[in-house]
This record gives C-alpha cells, structure tokens and sequence, in this order.
C-alpha cells in the first residue's frame, strides 16, 4: 500500500512525519523520526479497534502516548483515515456534522496478522516518547550511528548466510549491552570470583 503524501504537510512548524512541535519544546534540528512508513495507519487502526472515534480524539489519543510532547498534524490524520477509509478497514459514520469511526471486520482481520508488527510500533513510540522528552543522543553517539549505518550501506552485496548472523548478533549483542547499562566495578569483581 503507498502512503499518501500530500505537499502541505511540510508546513513551518511541523516535521516531515506530520507531527507538530508543541509551544515551549523547540529543538535544534529536526526531531528523531516518530513514525516509519505504515505505522501511523496499523496505529489508527488500533486505536480505532479498541473504541470508535472522532478524528480529534486520535489526535489527542496519539498526543497522550507522547506524553504531549508531540501532537500529530490533522493533516496527516486525516489522509490516513480517509486511506483506511477507502481500503475497507474502517468505517466513517457521520453523526452531528463530525465523522466517528469504527472498525470493520477487514480491519480487524489486518489487525490480528500485525500483532508483531503494532508491538514494534508501540515500542518506537515509548523511545521516541523517552528521546523527546530531552533524553537526546549526545553528539558522539550520533556520530557513532552515523558510522554504524554508513557501514552496513558499504557492505550491501556482500551478505551470505554467515555474515548475515554474524552482523546480526553484533548488533543484537551491542543493543543489549546499550540497554543493560553500565557494569559496576563491584559486579565485575564477583564475576571475575
């Protein structure tokens, strides 16, 4: 499925994922990447699964998960809708001149086979929220996944089986040791015991 991409979305004020910065939180640059492509619908679609809804309140749902940090643009909101709309996975029901929307049994089927996939999608919005609320990657860090992915673009075609669980467990181990932290004198000395 293509993503709907619309020219006005890169407007003053609003990152190339449709999210707006919020009054007061201005950042140098641009902020971390919040959303991959697709995301943004499995998540509607989610949200819309476990109660019907108004287009603002998935605003100020998505809004509340970013600990309000970040608010997605309507104009990103509202395309996505209309393309779950259009694919048959929600239906629109307009009642008061708002439109609140509810899931169809398609949608809930696409939903059931990308239960891994909303996992993942969950999970990069809890390290978004974390890195959006001033947690960011130190100028050194930055570099370093600079060079990381630099490498992993220099070395496209020479994957065979073997390097590619090699690679994959260099990655996997130095994710894991990121996120395990630091190891205390203390703990090295009883492991060296």
């Amino acid at each position: 499925m293509r993503e709907h991409h619309h020219p006005h979305h890169r407007e003053h004020g609003v990152d190339p994922d449709g999210f707006e910065k919020r009054p007061g939180r201005e950042r140098a640059g641009r902020g971390p990447r919040v959303f991959a492509p697709g995301d943004l619908k499995l998540l509607l679609l989610a949200l819309i699964a476990d109660q019907p809804c108004h287009g603002y309140d998935l605003i100020r749902q998505i809004e509340t998960l970013f600990d309000g940090a970040y608010s997605p643009s309507p104009g990103v909101i509202y395309p996505t809708l209309t393309f779950l709309e259009e694919s048959e996975m929600i239906a629109g029901d307009t009642e008061g001149g708002k439109k609140r929307y509810t899931v169809t049994d398609a949608g809930r089927q696409s939903l059931a086979e990308q239960t891994i996939a909303l996992e993942g999608v969950r999970m990069r919005i809890d390290v978004s929220k974390r890195s959006l609320r001033g947690h960011d990657r130190p100028a050194e860090i930055h570099e370093a996944v600079h060079n990381l992915r630099h490498a992993l673009q220099m070395h496209h075609g020479r994957w065979n089986p073997e390097e590619i669980l090699r690679v994959r467990d260099l990655l996997n181990n130095t994710a894991k040791a990121i996120v395990d932290g630091p190891v205390t004198a203390l703990s090295s000395q009883e492991n060296a015991e």
